[in-house]
């Protein structure tokens, strides 16, 4: 009995022991879920003896560079603290509190329930055909930069800011959409930046070849070098991922003001600009670096404050600097809108095509002419890929030997020895242009585009805006695809409308070839437009293919 006795005790002390360790060993996993500043936040959180030995977050939606840093540093502090009880991640105010509200979620689901968040509404964008306005921009500025190469020759790059927006009757932005061309000396270091050496007979320009920051030599000095530099001429959005900045790529920060300026009038967003951004144009924030800007901030409400602190998640790009003025652009899409007439659209887009040209001709000195081109298109799309609505402009810019008395000019960049210069336009060259900074920046107050030098640029049938609204009212209704066939069975060697006195002998049975009411149409159209569609001076097609390449949803009805 005694032994017995003895057996039952040591049973029931085993169990004990096993309850005790088991109890102690307790682990758990546990799954929670957030709303981040870009979307759904998710966590799995493991749990020993009812202590956080684990977090991992993941939120695909978060801005990068900013939220992610929440998604990657957070969960440490969270484990440390045993809570979700810490500090958020600074500048990723709303990617901590939803991986916080997650954790909650996960471990207290019925005091910390998930509510899934709304969609945000979307700028209104159905409004009758006859209240639509579509404008079409470009602003180009010069930047002394960034910086020097190892051999303290100064990097140089301008801007062409191009923005297509829409409006309606009462001037409130219905659609945004910016891009931006910039383009440097091939000093510059950064790999996937469009380059311009200067023109043919400048000597070339310092070349980081390899893009680390060390000089190999100079760009060749030939007209080859000069039309190759704008294979490499993309666009911020073209670029991609690649163009990264603070809290996102080029195009997302970019994004961020579109949608932000959606539903605003241009008046509006000029005092937007004026109240929350400091004096590099950059949305104001607490940490600012001058004390102007420190108290400008302070003077904000917390709503307000809050406001800038969403936006600066996404977007800390300046909005007017040397990089590109778009509040400029804005105020001139606005100024040159011109109404529309669409039944509907389910996309827009915008696209540019840069090109070089050898000319037109010399100068009195024998000095050859150069010019680049870069035309821009802005167009709507049927769900069926048709083109509801098309704008075209074009920025040419040529040597000041040019004698042309509203062209834009470009002398090359500072240190390159300044060009010929028919200051007269009178055909005779009455020196070089100087060679400085200021030269420089001052050259590009000439450059308008050929919509806005208006009745001073004459073309054979019209000014070059009435030649270029032919055109643009002959695509409405094609599909890309066929706007390409129009152009390659109508048009001649030199890309204009065929007609019957060709020069070439294929042009001639091109046009032969024909039927009457085609001949006819022709007739027409050259009656209004003989510009090219693509040769040196610009090449027509490939801006309009962009803006289908380039092409984002919208939605547009008529009542």
């Amino acid at each position: 009995m005694k032994k017995l006795t003895m057996l039952l005790i040591a049973a029931l002390l085993m169990l004990s022991a096993a309850a005790c360790s088991s109890s102690e060993t307790k682990t758990e996993t546990l799954e929670g879920k957030g709303n981040g500043f870009g979307g759904l936040i998710t966590v799995t959180l493991t749990r020993k003896d009812g202590k956080i030995t684990e977090v991992k977050a993941v939120g695909d939606e978060e801005t990068q560079g900013i939220g992610s840093k929440a998604i990657e540093q957070l969960p440490a502090a969270i484990v440390k603290a045993n809570s979700a009880d810490v500090d958020n991640v600074s500048g990723a105010t709303f990617t901590s509190q939803g991986i916080k509200d997650a954790v909650n979620n996960a471990l207290d689901p019925q005091a910390y329930p998930y509510v899934e968040k709304a969609e945000k509404e979307e700028p209104k964008k159905d409004v009758a055909a006859a209240d639509l306005y579509q404008g079409l921009a470009m602003v180009s500025n010069g930047r002394l930069g960034p910086g020097k190469d190892d051999q303290e020759v100064p990097v140089y790059s301008f801007n062409e800011v191009v923005l297509s927006a829409l409006f309606d009757q009462n001037g409130q932005i219905l659609d945004l959409n910016f891009d931006e061309l910039e383009v440097a000396t091939p000093n510059y270091d950064g790999a996937d930046m469009p380059q311009f050496s200067g023109f043919p007979g400048q000597g070339g320009y310092n070349n980081d070849e390899n893009h680390d920051g060390k000089i190999e030599g100079k760009t060749a000095d030939s007209e080859d070098q000069y039309l190759a530099e704008f294979e490499t001429w993309k666009t911020k959005r073209e670029r991609g991922d690649s163009y990264k900045l603070n809290s996102g790529t080029w195009a997302s920060e970019m994004n961020v003001f579109e949608q932000l300026f959606t539903g605003k009038t241009v008046v509006e967003v000029k005092d937007w600009f004026a109240k929350y951004t400091d004096a590099n144009g950059r949305p104001l924030q607490a940490e600012a670096k001058s004390e102007e800007d420190k108290a400008k901030f302070n003077a904000l409400n917390d709503d307000e404050k809050q406001m800038l602190e969403d936006v600066r998640t996404g977007a800390t790009i300046s909005l007017k600097d040397p990089h590109g003025d778009f509040i400029a652009a804005l105020e001139k899409a606005y100024a040159m809108r011109q109404p529309l007439e669409v039944k509907e659209a389910a996309a827009e887009g915008v696209g540019l095509a840069s090109n070089g040209r050898v000319g037109p001709g010399k100068d009195d000195q024998e000095v050859p002419v150069y010019s680049f081109n870069t035309v821009v298109a802005s167009a709507l799309f049927d769900d069926e890929g048709r083109i509801t609505a098309l704008r075209l402009d074009e920025l040419e810019v040529a040597t000041p030997n040019y004698d042309g008395a509203d062209m834009p000019q470009f002398s090359g960049f500072p240190g390159q020895g300044g060009y010929n210069n028919d200051e007269n336009h009178d055909g005779k060259i009455e020196g070089k242009t100087a060679d400085s900074e200021d030269q420089y920046l001052a050259e590009f107050e000439t450059w308008k585009t050929k919509r806005e030098r208006g009745d001073s640029y004459k073309l054979n049938s019209g000014t070059w805006a009435s030649e270029a609204n032919v055109f643009e009212q002959l695509f409405v209704g094609k599909t890309i695809a066929e706007v390409e066939d129009w152009f390659a069975k109508y048009t001649d060697a030199n890309g204009r409308p065929l007609q019957a006195e060709a020069k070439s002998e294929e042009d001639k049975a091109k046009f032969k070839a024909l039927t009457d009411e085609e001949k006819q149409m022709l007739e027409d159209v050259r009656t209004g437009a003989t510009i090219s569609l693509n040769d040196p001076h610009g090449d027509f097609i490939q801006a309009i293919k962009n803006a289908y390449e380039n092409r984002r949803p919208i939605t547009l009805k008529s009542e």
